[in-house]
């Protein structure tokens, strides 16, 4: 088995085992690797080498991707506030990342950046507390469905 065969088979074993708050994790970590990604590929005089734009939008739907993912999965009815004061960021996120595709604005995406790193770490405290925690209380602990 060569190597990235056994690092694409553990990623899937990673995924499928992991509960439900480690899934929102993964999600919001797939989601920094995106926009850090993409911030780097802008230079300085917020403009893109025309060999990287294809990379540049790639990065960027795929964190669109992860975000609409996320709130999808949210369960408005069971969430109440916090599912949907997420709904209302994850919105935001979507919004200001087709903004920023379009102008190239770093300050926009690193603070969009800035705020799902925070949350990440949020989420990456609730995912650690109910960690050893039955799959249907850890449903009932993050409100989300997925």
């Amino acid at each position: 088995m060569s190597y990235q065969n056994a690092y694409t088979a553990y990623q899937r074993t990673n995924i499928s085992t992991a509960s439900q708050g480690r899934l929102v994790v993964l999600l919001y970590e797939g989601a920094v690797k995106h926009l850090t990604a993409a911030i780097n590929l802008i230079e300085a005089d917020s403009k893109i080498k025309p060999s990287n734009i294809e990379q540049f939008g790639i990065h960027i739907q795929k964190a669109q991707a992860i975000v609409t993912e996320l709130q999808v999965s949210l369960d408005m009815e069971k969430g109440g506030d916090i599912a949907r004061n997420l709904m209302s960021l994850y919105v935001y996120f979507n919004e200001e990342l087709m903004t920023a595709s379009i102008s190239h604005d770093k300050a926009k995406l690193q603070l969009i950046l800035k705020m799902i790193t925070d949350l990440t770490e949020s989420w990456r405290m609730v995912a650690n507390s109910t960690a050893n925690a039955p799959a249907a209380t850890i449903s009932k602990t993050v409100n989300i469905e997925g």
